[in-house]
């Protein structure tokens, strides 16, 4: 036990370097605050993109999934992978330029576009921004609070409170810029832990011929390539899981790496390189939840069968590699929302305080309260936690987002009710129809935003001066 937090503590000494050393690179001003001046390198980018876009949810809710689902849980990573480079081919190059353009340095005031009624705009898209992006931030506690209770017996409550001091650390030492910086590093743990346990989980497991197999004699449908019980079949799933990886137009703290890259020249290289990383790690973690279902068949919570996996099988100090990896993971997420909650607080709610760089701090404190209080009233499942705010979010941001990219007109009333009617559908397809399992509630969340901006712009013309964009 010793070992394992010696190694632990080691890595977190490694990233509160790597962000103090970010801070003596910045700039007392709300751009570099919350863009880092846009000048962000593209390898940067794509590893803070993939940290804080995986995080948590890797580690704990796509191992747990794999464990239960089979290897049917491959199509989530194929579908979301997908629509994630098609997120980043189609409308994150256009984010950069029409972003800069319209000098925005937070989503909602990029959504907003400094048009009549643009307050209106700006202050439901903040609170959507902190209301979801808070509960997506308290899961990433959660999961982080997972891993400490499951190797050293600590109470769900003291690894939330951790969790929340390292990210208001994080956060304060140097705005985004620290939070890049530091999850860039963290990628690279994540990536190193994962492959490891992977390694260790086959040689356990007796080659992936022999796991197969077993698989197969615990439940036939574990080795079933195809879901058997999807209600409208397969085709419908595959697509509601390609549309939830372009969801990431969605994602504030995603979207604003995007932003904050140093030319949208470089968008390509940047996607490039998250999404072959991204492969390695997803796949990897898959496998981890398959070997897992074979080597541990009865475990009481399948999201952590990672690190019972590595307590199994790994000695003490590679299993502090792998909480480190776990913890890093959520933590560089949590630090990405709250970065982005607090901008839309003191950005966009209040923007009379929307040039102080004090204010901008203690907007990061309260929304750190807030997500704190999230996060200690509620412990469900990593997985159902994070893909449900995940689809709000693209539900509620994505398509007016995509339309903003492209430049298109909307006008104030329809860019809200696109938001409002998008979020209802999303809501009611999960929580009302219960489709999910069908169809992942992102598509319907999304196709119902697009559905109402073409009835708005036949109904409401506009007339709405657009962002110069000769340069795309």
């Amino acid at each position: 036990m010793i070992a394992i937090a010696l190694s632990f503590i080691f890595f977190l000494i490694l990233f509160t370097v790597v962000g103090v050393y970010a801070a003596t690179q910045k700039q007392d001003t709300t751009t570099d605050y919350l863009l880092a001046g846009r000048n962000v390198n593209p390898w940067a980018i794509a590893l803070s993109a993939l940290s804080t876009g995986q995080s948590g949810f890797l580690f704990t809710g796509q191992v747990g999934y794999a464990y239960t689902q089979g290897i049917s849980s491959i199509w989530l990573a194929i579908g979301w992978a997908i629509g994630d480079y098609l997120a980043w081919t189609l409308v994150f190059k256009r984010l950069r330029q029409a972003s800069e353009a319209s000098n925005s340095e937070t989503v909602p005031a990029f959504l907003a576009q400094k048009q009549p009624g643009s307050r209106s705009i700006a202050i439901v898209s903040a609170l959507i921004t902190i209301f979801f992006l808070g509960t997506y931030a308290a899961a990433q506690l959660l999961a982080g609070s997972k891993a400490l209770n499951s190797l050293f017996g600590w109470d769900y409550a003291w690894g939330i409170v951790i969790g929340a001091i390292i990210v208001v650390l994080y956060c304060f030492s140097g705005g985004i810029r620290a939070s890049i910086w530091t999850d860039s590093v963290q990628t690279i743990v994540m990536i190193g832990a994962l492959i490891l346990l992977f390694i260790f989980t086959m040689i356990a497991g007796g080659g992936v011929g022999n796991l197969y197999s077993n698989l197969g004699k615990i439940d036939p449908n574990l080795t079933a390539l195809f879901p058997s019980d999807l209600a409208w079949g397969f085709v419908p799933f595959l697509i509601g899981w390609l549309v939830a990886g372009f969801g990431a137009v969605g994602q504030p703290h995603i979207v604003v790496r995007a932003m904050a890259l140093d030319s949208a020249d470089n968008m390509g290289k940047a996607r490039d390189i998250r999404t072959i990383c991204g492969i390695i790690t997803a796949f990897a973690a898959i496998s981890i939840g398959l070997a897992g279902r074979v080597l541990l068949p009865s475990i009481n919570d399948p999201e952590l069968a990672l690190l019972d996996l590595s307590q199994e099988l790994l000695p003490g100090i590679l299993v502090g590699v792998m909480l480190a990896g776990l913890f890093a993971a959520t933590i560089s997420t949590a630090d990405s929302q709250i970065l982005s909650c607090s901008a839309a607080l003191t950005q966009d709610l209040f923007p009379g305080l929307a040039k102080s760089y004090k204010y901008a701090k203690i907007g990061t404190l309260v929304v750190t309260a807030i997500v704190l209080v999230i996060a200690l009233a509620n412990n469900d499942s990593v997985f159902g936690l994070i893909t449900f705010a995940w689809s709000i979010l693209a539900s509620g941001l994505g398509v007016l987002l995509i339309l903003r990219s492209y430049n298109k007109p909307v006008s104030t009333p329809v860019a809200i009710a696109m938001m409002i009617f998008g979020i209802a559908v999303s809501m009611f397809w999960k929580l009302g129809l219960g489709l999910s399992s069908a169809v992942y509630e992102v598509l319907p969340g999304m196709l119902a935003g697009f559905l109402v901006y073409l009835i708005g712009s036949l109904l409401m013309p506009t007339n709405q001066t657009q962002i110069n964009s000769k340069n795309q």
